[in-house]
């Protein structure tokens, strides 16, 4: 068991406030539900990856000194880390997390509106690459994708990804780029933007990657009420990826990232998920195993 000296870990942390498948555009932000009462308790959070695309790094005391998984949360359409750390509502997911002895990095993924792409996909990797130094990290990681940050997500446990991904976690999430592309013009700008002018969907969309790809242990929260990422072009289309007995899918209602999906008891299905894998960090599959 790795321990990180404390002497490397202290400046560099700055204090802030801030179940199975059968069951059950503008150019502005796609939504954090806005501030509501909610009891929080401060969280300190340290600033890792590149200066100018910071992410977010929260570690539990005790993954200072006894190994632990870290969570890799990528954000949605127009957002940053600071705004999900800010997010009153979000903090209840986060804190369900910290208090199961995950770490949380919230990463930036190179920009507000990264849409996957694989310079953010770098971003990312360095962000992780820090964050793993500042706690005594098991080896094991896992990606959660709110809207947008599906696409980073998802992308990030496809071969050619910078570091392991053991399980895979999404709330309304994007994880067709062709029907983002097709979704609307705005969304077609920021995608040239964040690809370049040429965008090879045909290469670069994680979606069929993702169905040619091993199988992974997948979560998913989705709607048939959103009307912002069409459950049926997205999350529906992952159910080949989802294989049993650990992949769930959690049926809400509501619009696109409302309120409910930030639930007390979204934050435990989610915690058990995660904590499921890691109980199970060798589960052979027909002589596979997921690491």
């Amino acid at each position: 068991m790795r321990k990180p000296a404390l002497s490397r870990l202290l400046p560099a942390l700055i204090l802030c406030l801030t179940p199975t498948w059968a069951s059950a555009g503008t150019p502005a932000a796609e939504p954090v539900p806005a501030p509501a009462p909610v009891n929080t308790v401060p969280i300190t959070w340290a600033q890792v990856g590149p200066t100018k695309s910071a992410s977010l790094l929260a570690v539990p005391d005790h993954c200072l000194y006894t190994d632990c998984a870290l969570i890799v949360v990528s954000h949605p359409r127009g957002q940053t880390p600071e705004r999900l750390r800010s997010s009153p509502e979000f903090s209840r997911l986060t804190l369900t997390l910290l208090k199961g002895r995950f770490a949380v990095l919230l990463s930036s993924d190179g920009g507000p509106l990264s849409w996957g792409s694989p310079q953010g996909l770098q971003v990312a990797a360095e962000a992780h690459r820090q964050a793993s130094r500042l706690l005594a990290w098991n080896g094991r990681s896992y990606a959660l994708g709110l809207s947008m940050g599906g696409l980073m997500a998802l992308r990030s446990t496809l071969p050619g990804g910078p570091y392991p991904v053991d399980g895979l976690a999404l709330i309304d999430p994007w994880v067709n780029l062709q029907a983002a592309w097709h979704s609307s013009r705005t969304r077609q700008q920021e995608i040239k933007e964040a690809y370049g002018e040429n965008v090879p969907l045909d290469t670069l969309d994680p979606l069929p990657l993702a169905l040619r790809a091993r199988p992974l242990p997948l979560w998913v929260a989705s709607s048939p009420d959103d009307k912002v990422v069409p459950r049926s072009q997205n999350a529906a289309l992952l159910q080949k990826y989802a294989p049993p007995p650990f992949s769930r899918s959690m049926a809400l209602n509501g619009p696109h990232l409302g309120g409910n999906r930030f639930s007390t008891q979204v934050g435990e299905q989610l915690l058990t998920f995660f904590q499921t894998l890691e109980e199970r960090t060798e589960f052979d599959q027909e002589g596979s195993k997921w690491r």
